[in-house]
């Protein structure tokens, strides 16, 4: 392993150095872990709490349920106590966790007990752990307890088997996220004598309890349970440190293994152990292959045998990657190592894999080949050796288990001469025939090298002949692969012992020197040869990833200059012609979210010039896509005898279509990297799609927000210029109301003075409207009685209500709501308005309210005709009405101005149905935010209440 190995990921520096920056000013979180109650997690929070105080540690206590317990209430004595906030809730009172109070003191740490606690209504956060949140953002340590059924991942599991289920729970990312996890553990029986004892609930509760929750099994069940979570955490722990540290030998903490497959018939054997060992061991486990530079491709039968048994682990439950090296020992042992394995299963199939390592290795196993027939059973100390065996060499500290062979098999027909199994012949014939033509120029090469050196042998000694046949070796190398160069350093050996080696036109030998100088010729030819090779490989590979980068980057650049849904189709398209020789089809998704008929790409193949038609497209499938989400097709699980595959456009926000590629290979597509690459394919598409769409609809918002802007500035403009002479209309009406006039005149002048105030009502929701929104209203809020509020109401719209009764209940429970009198009478006198307008005569106009949650709710119900179904929200719409044509006045703009001021308050309105009254009736419902309001005084709140009387009295008389 070189040096460069050896080196700290940066990336992974900076983002630990960023991580630790963030988390230096935060607190620290420490959690007692127990399997139940009564474990001891709070007694020994308050026993170290204690001890750290004696250090001169500044430590309270916010909040510590002792359930009566006496050696827990000992200890909470003579620590800081921060006093519990009292909260009424409906007829009681009720303490708890004072937040406030302890950042407002702000100590080194807090205790907090019970982290599944939820809070009572009223409270900044719902949950005790969002509290804790807060205490450590400000840089408080906290130290809590929580036990195994409350965590929400374990919860549904704890149900089931203790028959009771805990609706309190913590999200996992809290627990996982604590910088200590403290488990406190007792064993049943001890639990159970303490139960007994009355040490973990009182009597009644106890005896309770131990018919239910605690039975002796139920705590075996949750003791392991607790003790494997644990187990999990701190086994992420020691791999955080391990990864810190950059420790590289396996610590036998926790038992882990990985399965090596390799070109071998009983790969899927190995996984199928794997799993059972897995099973047996109760671990994780792993499937890899190495994918490495071989003589000879692998045959198509080959790698689909693999493909299918990495497919295998992955159904069964592995984790699968293909590792990439030279030498595949180094390659397994470094993820190994990187993620603590202790042990690996490998094959013993009689085609399985040879140990290929670098270079130097591949050139020492190929020189025993050739020189076999000189050596004949020497060979076998410069012969192959097993992939086991180096394995067990190179990383000593695992376990490494060879896995039996299937007899059952039939024996392989043999390997082609100095070829590894598995990789004898292609099933193509154009490769075939390219593979024997390479072999034909091995063999021109040597022969062309013969020639010239026979030429220059007048001129040249003959060491320097030598360097021709290997400058030829090195040529077959780059031009040919590594079997040719193999059989182009035997050539030329032979050559040159045939052709230039005294007796000429012989094997024979006359100096033994020369057999040195045959073995080292060999020997570098061979090295050479490899090397040579290797870099022509690795420049091959290297070639073809910066195409398919550079492939993706042109895609993603066009794709981001498209304009239209066409051009997205028309790129995709030709990209994935020009990559996968495929017709693309695309199904796109219509403004309703229903999947549209396709859309092909029909062009020329650049390949072959022929015309791609995709008739094997079925939309049937198509659409099974689209609804699930995954692919299906050929390479897949679903239907993968069809010759298309069918990807799901997904973008970030929902899925945007689906992509169907047919290529001309109907198995191509069958390679995951060729897959892989589809599938990039697919998102950038859906990506662009979906950008097009947020295109549009940023579009229409703009184009939207600046006809509401005009509309807003015409209707401020023209109502702003209509109030003055409506009021002029209005003092004139009701002035000549006040003279004696006739009876018809007067009826008259009521007219007109009745029409002139809705007429200025409709100017001012105009004028409100227009200044709500502009962001032209400051909100005066102040603490308010809803019954105040309601009581002004009625009063206003006294007259409007007139053939209405009116019934008021409910009101004087409300508390005080903080908000702008005048905009929430508005609102009030609004509704109230449009129950008297939208009802006949003599029905009855409800009010009341009650507190539902952290909202204060006021609801006005008629028994008129209702809202019809699916207009609930659009009513609260600018220039909306129940009817397009009524006879009733208004202009459909006294809803949309109570929405807009309840969404100024944070709060909002809707419309239902009155129950027991279908089909007549509405309800309309406004909720405000209940906040924290003052303490009233007694006497106060009692003046009030009798004065709010009387007002309601006044007012609801008709």
């Amino acid at each position: 392993m070189t040096l460069a190995d050896n080196r700290p990921d940066p990336d992974a520096l900076l983002q630990r150095m960023q991580e630790e920056g963030a988390r230096a000013g935060r607190g620290k979180l420490r959690v007692y872990f127990g399997a139940s109650a009564g474990v001891g997690k709070t007694f020994a929070m308050l026993t170290a709490a204690r001890a750290l105080r004696t250090q001169g540690v500044d430590v309270v206590v916010g909040v510590v349920e002792t359930h009566g317990r006496a050696e827990t209430e000992a200890l909470v004595a003579g620590l800081d106590i921060v006093p519990l906030r009292e909260m009424p809730y409906r007829d009681r009172v009720l303490k708890e966790f004072d937040l406030d109070g302890v950042l407002a003191r702000h100590p080194a740490l807090v205790l907090v007990d019970e982290l599944a606690h939820t809070n009572a209504a009223g409270s900044r956060h719902p949950k005790r752990w969002q509290d804790i949140a807060e205490l450590l953002a400000a840089g408080i340590d906290v130290w809590t307890t929580v036990n195994v059924q409350h965590l929400e991942s374990l919860n549904q599991a704890v149900g089931g088997i203790t028959g009771v289920r805990v609706w309190e729970t913590v999200p996992d990312a809290v627990f996982d996220d604590a910088d200590d996890v403290v488990l406190v553990d007792l064993p049943a029986d001890e639990l159970l004598r303490r139960l007994r004892e009355g040490k973990v609930y009182l009597p009644e509760q106890a005896r309770h309890a131990a018919r239910n929750f605690f039975r002796k099994g139920n705590l075996i069940a949750l003791r392991e349970l607790a003790l494997r979570r644990t187990a999990d955490r701190v086994d992420d722990d020691v791999r955080a440190y391990r990864d810190a540290q950059s420790i590289e030998p396996v610590w036998r903490t926790r038992e882990a293994l990985v399965a090596c497959i390799g070109t071998g018939d009983d790969a899927e054997q190995v996984v199928r152990s794997a799993r059972r060992l897995a099973s047996q061991l109760d671990c994780d486990w792993h499937v890899v292959t190495i994918a490495t530079p071989r003589l000879v491709p692998l045959s198509t039968e080959v790698r689909t045998r693999v493909r299918a048994a990495m497919r295998l682990a992955e159904e069964l439950g592995a984790r699968t990657e293909t590792l990439a090296g030279h030498d595949m020992v180094r390659a397994v042992t470094g993820y190994v190592r990187r993620h603590n394995l202790t042990k690996v299963l490998v094959g013993r199939a009689r085609t399985d894999w040879q140990y290929e390592g670098g270079w130097l290795e591949q050139g020492r196993m190929l020189l025993g080949r050739a020189l076999s027939p000189v050596l004949g059973a020497g060979n076998r100390l410069i012969g192959r050796q097993t992939f086991a065996d180096a394995l067990a060499a190179g990383c000593p500290e695992i376990d490494v288990i060879r896995v039996a062979a299937d007899t059952t098999r039939p024996a392989p027909l043999p390997a082609a001469q100095g070829l590894p199994a598995g990789a004898v012949s292609e099933q193509n014939p154009a490769q075939a025939g390219a593979r024997r033509l390479d072999y034909v120029w091995s063999v021109v090469w040597c022969a062309g090298a013969t020639l010239l050196s026979t030429v220059a042998r007048p001129w040249f000694d003959i060491v320097n002949i030598a360097m021709l046949f290997l400058a030829a070796v090195v040529g077959v190398a780059l031009r040919h692969g590594r079997g040719p160069a193999a059989l182009a350093s035997v050539l030329s050996v032979g050559a040159f012992d045939f052709f230039f080696v005294p007796p000429r036109l012989s094997f024979a030998v006359s100096d033994v020197q020369y057999l040195l100088t045959f073995v080292v010729l060999l020997t570098v030819g061979l090295v050479i040869g490899q090397l040579t090779a290797g870099l022509r490989e690795q420049a091959s590979v290297a070639v073809r990833r910066e195409t398919d980068a550079r492939t993706l980057y042109e895609l993603a650049r066009e794709l981001s200059a498209a304009l239209t849904t066409q051009q997205i189709v028309e790129i995709g398209g030709r990209f994935l012609r020009a990559a996968f020789d495929a017709h693309a089809s695309f199904f796109l998704v219509s403004a309703s979210g229903r999947l549209l008929p396709v859309a092909d790409v029909n062009e020329t193949s650049p390949k072959e010039g022929r015309t791609t038609k995709g008739e094997a497209i079925d939309t049937v499938l198509a659409q099974w896509v689209f609804d699930h989400g995954e692919a299906a097709g050929t390479g897949t699980h679903t239907l993968p005898g069809s010759t298309v595959l069918y990807l799901p456009l997904k973008a970030p926000m929902q899925t945007r279509g689906v992509l169907a590629v047919e290529p001309h290979d109907w198995g191509a597509l069958a390679d995951p990297a060729l897959r892989r690459q589809a599938d990039v394919f697919a998102t950038l598409i859906a990506i662009a799609i979906e950008r097009l769409h947020y295109v549009e609809v940023a579009q229409q918002a703009l184009v939207s927000i600046e006809s509401e802007q005009l509309r807003s500035s015409l209707l401020a403009a023209v109502s702003h210029d209509l109030r003055t002479p409506l009021t002029g209309l209005i003092g004139m009406a009701e002035s000549l109301a006040r003279a004696p006039l006739p009876a018809d005149v007067a009826a008259t002048v009521d007219a007109m003075r009745v029409q002139a105030h809705r007429m200025r009502t409709m100017v001012v929701n105009l004028l409100d409207m227009a200044r709500l929104q502009r962001h032209d209203v400051s909100l005066t809020r102040g603490w308010q009685s809803m019954e105040e509020l309601v009581g002004a109401a009625l009063a206003a719209m006294r007259e409007a209500l007139a053939g209405h009764p009116v019934q008021v209940s409910g009101l004087a429970a409300l508390p005080l709501v903080e908000c702008d009198a005048v905009l929430v009478e508005r609102v009030l006198c609004n509704l109230l308005e449009n129950a008297a307008k939208y009802t006949p005569p003599g029905t009855t106009v409800r009010i009341g309210g009650a507190v539902a949650g952290e909202m204060v709710q006021v609801f006005v119900e008629d028994d008129g005709p209702g809202v019809p179904a699916g207009q609930e929200r659009r009513i609260f719409e600018k220039f909306t009405r129940g009817a397009h044509e009524s006879a009733t006045a208004g202009v459909g703009l006294g809803l949309a101005v109570c929405d807009a001021i309840l969404q100024a308050h944070d709060g909002r309105i809707w419309v239902e149905p009155v129950h027991g009254a279908a089909p007549h009736g509405a309800r309309f419902t406004l909720a405000l935010p209940r906040g924290n309001p003052p303490d009233i005084e007694p006497e106060a709140l009692h003046d009030l209440d009798e004065s709010s009387d009387l007002k309601l009295t006044a007012k609801t008389e008709p």
